[in-house]
């Protein structure tokens, strides 16, 4: 989990340069303009983040981490699998988003039902068999811990 909130962190960065890229193309004045296709656009930058990291195996938090992710017979990804590996990630939070958006729910009640959603859904791993996140299982992938490199 801390290295969930880690990449967290180092996304911060990339959404920071991303939107200063897309608000300054898009000639975009107010925060509110074009908030479709920013978020658009950020789902295929993050894509393309993840996708290329997973295919060499880590992100720069994995590898803080000693975490790699490999298919299932322990081989780097493909980049179609890291591809599949991004969307079924997105299970972690779509379900509840889209169970919230049809309401007029407050900013508060919408985070409490898709924070609510990912505790399930991080809790439901321990059901798992080898107690892999599910989007994991369903993309044939798995984490591994990496050696520790000695000076």
């Amino acid at each position: 989990m801390a290295c969930w909130l880690y990449e967290g962190l180092l996304l911060m960065g990339v959404v920071f340069i991303a939107g200063y890229l897309f608000s300054t193309l898009s000639q975009t004045r107010n925060a509110m303009d074009n908030r479709h296709p920013l978020q658009i656009f950020l789902f295929v930058v993050f894509g393309i983040y993840f996708v290329w990291f997973w295919a060499k195996g880590q992100t720069l938090a994995m590898k803080t981490w000693r975490i790699a992710v490999v298919d299932r017979s322990g081989k780097p990804l493909t980049q179609a699998r890291a591809l599949l590996r991004y969307v079924l990630s997105w299970l972690w939070f779509m379900p509840a988003l889209a169970a919230v958006a049809p309401f007029k729910l407050s900013g508060l009640e919408s985070a409490v039902i898709v924070g609510g959603w990912v505790a399930v859904w991080a809790i439901s791993s321990g059901l798992h068999p080898q107690r892999q996140f599910w989007h994991d299982a369903l993309a044939g992938t798995r984490l591994v811990s990496t050696p520790e490199l000695k000076p």
